[in-house]
């Protein structure tokens, strides 16, 4: 991952780049998802950045500014903040400012933001932006007015058309909507990659593995998870990326406790107790279903463990084959 620096304040900015003056090509959102919008957003900072010598740079917030000015309206999250940095860093970018969205950040009028953040503070020399955008206090500001206020501060504004896939606009909405419903591949093409989830390993009660597979349980970071089911699906574990088959669920024909994300890594012998995982969502295989018993439990899986290698064996085949382990 290239790197990227990491800015918390706007004084931590001016600390970093401050004596050097240097101007910045900049994007403000929430980026929730890095779907093809943002993608599309974020390549072209960077191709402006780069043409005029400046920071390619993006302002985003946390939390999400809906847990603070409408909880119950917040949308579960896509992301955790630390994939979406990653993202950002993935695409080339020189830095992200993270600012705390809190009452004083919210009570800001367009003009005061603009002012504070995008002139004093990243002396902007262009600023892009969605159709969509809206900042400010009450939202009260859209991108047209944001063109205005380039006008008067002396920072060009580029609006950037939105993406479509099937005809319909890609947005974070539409993402998380798709992912609940479980279509994690038709997921796959708004993100331009899998949907994953990552987190800590979680200690089971060790039933999988004496009685049917073993699996390894991720306690996921995420807000917004799949439509319980059997995914054919990537664990990544140590660097090293396994097929796998994964159970999103509440694990009926047991406890029917609380939802879980257990994995099946294939080629997979060794123990792994502690540490950290990230499960990659390519294809949903079958709804939970609740069995008389584990031999009867024990036979789906072996079926679905087969449809699972089947999946990749047609993915290796294609264009769009992901790298092996």
């Amino acid at each position: 991952m290239t790197r990227i620096n990491v800015l918390r304040t706007i004084d931590d900015w001016e600390r970093q780049y401050g004596p050097a003056q240097r101007p910045s090509v900049v994007s403000i959102g929430n980026f929730d998802g890095l779907h093809l919008g943002h993608r599309k957003i974020l390549r072209t900072v960077v191709e402006r950045a780069t043409a005029n010598g400046a920071l390619a740079a993006v302002v985003t917030f946390d939390p999400h500014p809906l847990k603070v000015l409408r909880p119950a309206q917040a949308p579960r999250l896509l992301q955790t903040l630390e994939q979406k940095i990653a993202g950002f860093a993935d695409f080339g970018l020189d830095a992200v400012l993270v600012l705390n969205f809190d009452a004083g950040l919210a009570a800001l009028s367009p003009e005061e933001f603009v002012c504070s953040t995008l002139v004093a503070c990243l002396r902007a020399k262009a600023v892009l932006v969605g159709q969509s955008f809206r900042f400010g206090a009450r939202q009260a500001g859209d991108a047209m007015r944001l063109h205005a206020l380039g006008e008067r501060f002396g920072f060009a504004v580029e609006i950037i058309g939105p993406v479509a896939v099937d005809g319909k606009v890609v947005s974070s909405s539409v993402v998380r909507a798709v992912i609940a419903e479980g279509r994690v591949a038709h997921a796959a093409r708004l993100l331009g990659r899998p949907f994953s989830l990552t987190g800590p390993v979680r200690h089971g009660a060790g039933r999988g593995a004496a009685i049917v597979v073993p699996t390894l349980n991720l306690a996921a970071e995420q807000e917004q998870l799949p439509k319980s089911g059997v995914y054919a699906t990537e664990t990544v574990l140590d660097g090293r990326v396994y097929r796998s088959a994964t159970n999103v669920g509440i694990r009926p024909t047991f406890d029917a406790g609380s939802i879980s994300v257990e994995s099946h890594l294939f080629d997979f012998s060794g123990t792994f107790t502690e540490g950290r995982l990230e499960v990659r969502f390519w294809e949903r295989l079958r709804d939970e279903i609740k069995f008389a018993g584990p031999a009867q439990l024990r036979e789906q899986i072996g079926t679905d463990l087969q449809t699972a290698r089947e999946f990749f064996s047609r993915l290796d085949r294609s264009s769009t084959a992901p790298p092996s382990a």
